[in-house]
């Protein structure tokens, strides 16, 4: 039994980057808009994430001079996606994606860099690009959230250094070089110093970076709007007359409150990386839904695919990734708990190599997580559990770091210690440590050690492609994925399968409304983000693939929520609402 009712235009469930733009986009349109989420804290899995988007042919792209030719994006994502190809979905994403981009940067507080070169990660493949389609958010200061910093989910703590968040390209690239170049260690000098003032004046850093960033800069803009946020609100069920979705019991602070809406829901709620239950369902490596180890955040554990399902939307699970897989590896923290490191960029670097429980390299290690766990997946297949070894020299770990082991000059030796770093003098006493053959390890290494030479990965290709080369370290010839390993004492990380959001989802349409399975829309049921199917049909292209169609479907839904009308009255005229047509245009 409830004990209230509250009415809107718009109810919006999670405040990720997909609700928070869908609520802005709305709002900004004289909607009255709520957003509730069941967390305490505010942010979703855009909060942890990396504050990449991935949507071509932008303003920004163009301002850096770069212009892809006709067709080259949908061409790209027809090639990725291969059967599960959209093309209503993909159409809309490419057309609104650089007008999102346009709404928020001038019309709010959320701003974006785009690096010159960030390359798909097939840019080789047709319509793939060397750049001009990945760009990052910017740096937040966090004082201009005042009292609501508080509630900012914090991004994952492996992640950051003495607490303070890294940004992603060109910030990373100096700490990395902080005893290589004065330049670079005045950098680094300026930001720890800048960080320290702020711990002792706020207590806690004041610079956001990445996910961090972009979930700051998203509620700023709603608080601008006045949109109201409910914390610890989940929604216990969906509310229906007729057909139509006219609204959610939300239980806010334990109190159910009817929450009645004249336009419409929007599922918004990160998707299913703690359903235990689906992954079981979905996820080949985890045959009891446990075998899975995420960063994500834990209380997303599918709530919005069941809301969907529970009034007649279905969810998708032909896609032949159900999520964006990503190596992770495990640590327990001081407090006891367990730390989920994800491994994007290390595996790249010059010195490394990945290798199974056999002792066997099985992949290129540079390529993108996510084709780097299928690979792995497919290597382990009839062994016991799925993991491999991040085997690297001493030399190697000092200048790059692993994992969560920073370089040179922060200790390793908590990491030795807990276990989570293993170390042998040579070869055959690290391949005791870590229970792999010690003659399988030595051969690989001695193989590797070869290849590295000349610069060529005769068996993978370690560094053949644009991505690859990118991630790696341009000072290192002829190969910049490319080091012997070769100077004792050695160290390994084990990596597991984790992921970094969810693609299977609730089917949707180029407008974002959920589809029951004979795909007929549900009247006033949304879904977008983590909680619809990835328009990438499975696959990963590019840095951003998840944020961006995220922020762009976002906008498009707020535009239809404002020109469709209320549940029950009759369309509006293509006339007055230029944005329903423009949808309406594209085949369902």
């Amino acid at each position: 039994m409830t004990e209230g009712q509250e009415i809107y235009d718009v109810l919006v469930v999670g405040t990720g980057a997909s609700g928070m733009s869908a609520a802005v986009t709305a709002a900004h349109q004289g909607l009255k808009v709520l957003v509730v989420d069941k967390a305490p804290l505010y942010g979703g899995t855009t909060a942890r994430s990396g504050g990449w988007l991935w949507i071509p042919g932008t303003r920004l792209a163009t301002e850096q001079g770069i212009h892809e030719p006709p067709g080259a994006a949908r061409a790209y994502l027809q090639h990725e996606a291969t059967t599960h190809f959209d093309a209503a979905r993909v159409d809309a994403f490419l057309e609104n994606g650089p007008k999102a981009i346009d709404f928020f940067t001038r019309n709010t507080c959320v701003q974006f860099d785009m690096p010159p070169v960030f390359p798909d990660y097939h840019a080789e493949a047709p319509g793939g690009q060397p750049g001009g389609r990945s760009m990052v958010t910017r740096p937040f200061d966090a004082r201009e959230l005042g009292e609501r910093v508080a509630q900012l989910a914090p991004p994952v703590p492996e992640l950051t250094v003495f607490g303070m968040m890294l940004g992603s390209g060109k910030e990373l690239w100096h700490f990395l070089r902080a005893f290589k170049s004065l330049e670079s260690f005045m950098y680094v000098a300026r930001r720890f110093g800048g960080h320290l003032l702020d711990v002792l004046r706020h207590g806690r850093g004041m610079t956001l970076t990445n996910g961090n960033a972009l979930a700051g800069r998203l509620a700023k803009a709603g608080m601008d709007l006045g949109i109201p946020v409910w914390l610890n609100a989940p929604v216990s069920k969906l509310l229906v007359e007729g057909d139509a979705v006219v609204g959610a019991t939300v239980v806010r602070d334990g109190v159910p409150t009817e929450v009645r809406v004249r336009r419409g829901v929007v599922l918004a709620c990160g998707g299913f990386p703690y359903d235990v239950e689906r992954r079981k369902q979905l996820f080949p490596h985890a045959p009891t839904g446990r075998e899975h180890f995420t960063p994500s955040p834990p209380l997303n554990t599918g709530d919005g695919l069941r809301l969907g399902e529970s009034v007649g939307g279905w969810v998708d699970t032909t896609i032949p990734n159900a999520a964006a897989w990503c190596p992770t590896s495990v640590l327990q923290r001081k407090d006891g708990s367990q730390g989920v490191m994800p491994h994007f960029i290390d595996r790249a670097k010059p010195g490394v190599i990945a290798v199974t429980p056999d002792g066997r390299r099985f992949a290129n290690e540079a390529l993108s997580y996510h084709d780097f766990v299928q690979r792995l997946v497919k290597a382990c297949a009839g062994l016991p559990a799925v993991s491999c070894w991040l085997v690297c020299d001493h030399k190697h770990l000092r200048e790059y770091g692993m994992g969560a082991v920073a370089p040179f000059p922060l200790p390793i030796g908590k990491y030795l210690r807990n276990g989570y770093l293993r170390r042998g003098r040579t070869l055959e006493e690290l391949a005791r440590a870590i229970a792999v053959p010690p003659a399988a390890l030595q051969q690989e290494v001695q193989a590797f050690n070869r290849d590295a030479a000349s610069g060529n990965d005769s068996r993978f290709q370690k560094g053949s492609t644009a991505y690859n080369r990118y991630q790696g370290d341009s000072l290192v010839k002829p190969n910049p994925c490319m080091a012997p390993i070769q100077n004792g004492p050695f160290y390994a990380i084990r990596l597991v399968v984790g992921e970094i959001g969810t693609f299977a989802g609730l089917a949707t349409d180029a407008s974002c409304r959920v589809l029951s399975q004979q795909g007929r829309p549900i009247p006033g049921l949304f879904a977008v983000g983590n909680d619809a199917a990835s328009v990438m049909g499975g696959n990963y292209p590019g840095a951003g693939i998840t944020l961006g169609p995220a922020l762009t479907f976002g906008y498009v839904v707020g535009n239809v929520l404002a020109q469709q009308g209320e549940l029950g009255a009759p369309a509006a005229t293509p006339a007055l609402a230029p944005a329903v047509a423009q949808f309406d245009t594209l085949p369902a």
